[in-house]
């Protein structure tokens, strides 16, 4: 028993697939386009061009053959728009616009010669997926590897499909009787042509969803404005650190700084040069730790730093360092030079159980309280027992 694939039916399932694949896009659409629109128009160009096809000898022979492979090449133009767009990237107008454009023409001055056609589209429609593929990997490979590979599979697929139909046609070793005619090479043609539309939006929307989900993961850890550990993530930070500073018998240090006279800064520059500034403090603070160090927003104005393996000494040590730091480095904000001083409590200890890392703060926050009253842009340290208990 012999399977018939109807050439027509391919042609309009490959146009359903295309559509459906893109109103997917449009109802999921992330917060962030990123690309997410051109994908999706370009999934409604293609669905338009296999209408198109679908119409061969029903509609002109300009409509079916040169506007339907306009809109196909705009179709790869936009894929290359839209991976540009999710790097964050400026849209390659002349990548994207040069080979429409030639396609279009060549289109129009053969339009009566199919095997020609083929061939041309065997050069062109490569050379574009190429650029697809260039941009998804160059100059660096995407964080979001898996969607990324998806992507690559449905691109790499049909770029293989077009190279080996051009080389065919121009040894003219397939049947030339037009572009409805029911023929193995035909149906594969098509059927791929339904796998890759599903392999590279797929590709594509798993990358969109993969980096929503580093940045959820991000968010979750860190402050929105400053880019610092957020309160949670300093909390699970303090479990993780204390519980390896008393299995190794290590000191551990932890400060709280608090700007200085935030609420004037707010009140004379803004919100936004308040804003500003608590992002320069966290850079400041950033600058000047090591690796294995952490600063975190600990709420409004105030900031914690979490030291391990560090000493009292080298804690207050290390405070005084950024406080100076703090003082000659003003804050840049349209043109203006704003002046940020800082308080800084410190409390450095043996931790005798994990659970003793309350302690250290309500130590440092006392210590930050006497900085405060004793006249601010200062350090103060806090006097702990030799050993902490929970």
């Amino acid at each position: 028993m012999t399977l018939v694939l109807d050439v027509t039916t391919m042609l309009l399932m490959i146009a359903a697939a295309s559509l459906a694949m893109a109103v997917s896009l449009a109802v999921a659409r992330p917060q962030r386009s990123e690309g997410t629109d051109l994908w999706a128009l370009g999934l409604v160009l293609h669905a338009a061009t296999y209408v198109l096809y679908a119409l061969r000898g029903t509609v002109s022979d300009w409509a079916s053959i040169v506007l339907s492979n306009m809109l196909l090449s705009g179709t790869v133009a936009l894929s290359l728009g839209a991976v540009y767009q999710f790097r964050g990237q400026a849209l390659p107008w002349a990548r994207m616009l040069v080979p429409v454009v030639v396609t279009t023409a060549l289109f129009a001055v053969f339009i009566d010669d199919y095997r020609v056609r083929i061939m041309v589209t065997g050069a062109l429609g490569p050379a574009q997926l190429g650029l697809v593929l260039w941009a998804l990997w160059r100059p660096q490979p995407l964080a979001q590897r898996r969607g990324a590979w998806l992507l690559t599979v449905g691109a790499g697929l049909q770029f293989l499909l077009l190279v080996v139909r051009g080389v065919l046609a121009a040894m003219h070793a397939i049947p030339l009787d037009g572009l409805l005619r029911i023929s193995p090479m035909q149906s594969f043609v098509f059927m791929a042509a339904f796998v890759v539309v599903i392999l590279a939006s797929l590709g594509f929307i798993l990358m969109t969803k993969d980096r929503a989900d580093a940045d959820n993961r991000y968010f979750a850890a860190h402050d929105e404005l400053t880019g610092a550990a957020n309160r949670r993530a300093l909390t699970q930070a303090l479990d993780r650190d204390a519980a390896r500073a008393v299995r190794a018998g290590e000191s551990y240090a932890l400060m709280m700084l608090d700007i200085d006279h935030f609420k004037a800064v707010n009140d004379t520059h803004g919100h936004h040069a308040g804003d500003q500034v608590l992002c320069h403090v966290a850079a400041v603070l950033r600058a000047r730790l090591r690796a294995q160090d952490l600063v975190g927003r600990y709420g409004g104005e105030e900031f914690m730093l979490l030291l391990p393996d560090t000493t009292l000494a080298g804690a207050a040590a290390l405070a005084e360092t950024l406080r100076e730091a703090m003082e000659q480095t003003p804050c840049l904000h349209e043109g203006r030079s704003i002046a940020v001083t800082v308080s800084i409590g410190v409390c450095g200890a043996h931790l005798q159980s994990a659970g003793g890392w309350d302690q250290l703060i309500q130590a440092a926050d006392q210590a930050l309280y006497r900085a405060k009253a004793a006249g601010r842009n200062r350090v103060e340290c806090a006097g702990l027992p030799r050993r902490v208990h929970s």
